[in-house]
C-alpha cells in the first residue's frame, strides 16, 4: 500500500527546536523509524517536508492520482488556520487521512486546541511523541 506521509513547517527542524515538547530526536530519526515501519508493513512509504503552504497543496493533490491509498499528515502551525489545506484534504475523499501532532495538542496554547485540518481527515492522533506517526500507518491498514 502507498502511504504519504506529510511534515509542515518546522517539522525538520526536531531534535532543535524545543526539546522539551518536541524531544531530542531528529527528522532524520523519525524518516528512518517511519521507513522501518512501512518496510515491515510491506508498504510504500513517501515522506514530504516542507515550510511552504502551497508546496503541501500541491503533493496533497498529487496524490489524487499517483495510487497513495493513506496520508499521514501533521501539517505543524498550519493545523490552527490553514483552510486551504483543510480544503485540499476535504478533496481527497477516497483516501484515509490521519492527522498527527507530536505534542499533546490540548494542553498547550490555546491557539494549538483548535485544528481546522483535522475535520477533513479520518482521525486524529496527538500526544503520542514520534510514535503518533506509526500508530497512524495501523490505523491506516484498519481503516482500508
Amino acid at each position: 500500500m502507498k502511504i504519504l506521509v506529510i511534515n509542515g513547517p518546522n517539522l525538520n527542524f526536531l531534535g532543535i527546536r524545543e526539546k522539551a515538547v518536541y524531544g531530542n530526536q531528529d527528522y532524520n530519526f523519525l524518516c528512518n523509524m517511519i521507513q522501518k515501519k512501512a518496510d515491515e508493513m510491506e508498504d510504500e512509504v513517501v515522506l514530504f517536508q516542507s515550510n511552504h503552504e502551497g508546496a503541501i497543496i500541491d503533493r496533497l493533490q498529487e496524490a489524487y492520482s499517483d495510487g497513495t491509498r493513506g496520508i499521514v499528515i501533521n501539517p505543524g502551525a498550519y493545523t490552527h488556520y490553514s483552510y486551504a489545506i483543510h480544503d485540499a484534504l476535504k478533496s481527497l475523499e477516497d483516501i484515509i487521512k490521519i492527522e498527527v501532532h507530536i505534542s499533546d495538542i490540548q494542553n498547550r496554547e490555546e491557539f494549538r486546541k483548535v485544528s481546522v485540518t483535522a475535520p477533513a481527515c479520518d482521525a486524529q492522533i496527538y500526544g503520542h511523541g514520534l510514535a503518533g506517526y506509526t500508530e497512524a500507518i495501523d490505523m491506516i491498514h484498519k481503516m482500508v
